[in-house]
């Protein structure tokens, strides 16, 4: 298999590490002090999908791959996880009994930044009335 080196030092290589950093400290913030199954599933959920995608672009398989148009999949991923952990945040911030979910929450916050940033540089590469390129179909920058 051959690695996309190049993902991994563009902007959205880094922005999908990103997102796994950042889920995997809320996700530890949330085990450690809470244990409220909706944080550590929805976490854990978004660390596995992040991770997925991460390894599409890096082992280039979403150009082997050519049945879905791997960044507009992407692109929903982005922004149904940046609405679902941005509600999980706000109700961890509001309703907090510890500082673990506190401060999960507030990590969460800032991974639904980041998945906007990545949704909306995807959605920049994506052009509907072109026909797909080598470049815009990996999303690379």
């Amino acid at each position: 298999m051959e690695i996309d080196k190049v993902f991994l030092k563009s902007v959205r290589g880094a922005l999908k590490i990103a997102e796994m950093v950042t889920n995997f400290i809320a996700f530890i913030c949330f085990v450690t002090v809470s244990g409220t199954a909706s944080y550590v599933a929805a976490t854990w959920m978004e660390i596995v999908i992040s991770f997925l995608f991460f390894l599409l672009y890096l082992l280039k398989l979403n150009k082997k791959l050519t049945v879905f148009f791997w960044p507009l999949i992407d692109i929903f991923n982005s922004v149904f996880a940046a609405v679902f952990m941005f509600i999980i945040s706000l109700i961890a911030v509001s309703t907090y009994s510890a500082k673990g979910t506190l401060v999960g929450g507030i990590i969460g916050l800032i991974a639904t930044g980041i998945w906007c940033m990545d949704a909306y540089l995807l959605f920049k590469k994506v052009t509907f009335n072109k026909p797909r390129s080598s470049d815009s179909a990996a999303g690379v920058s």
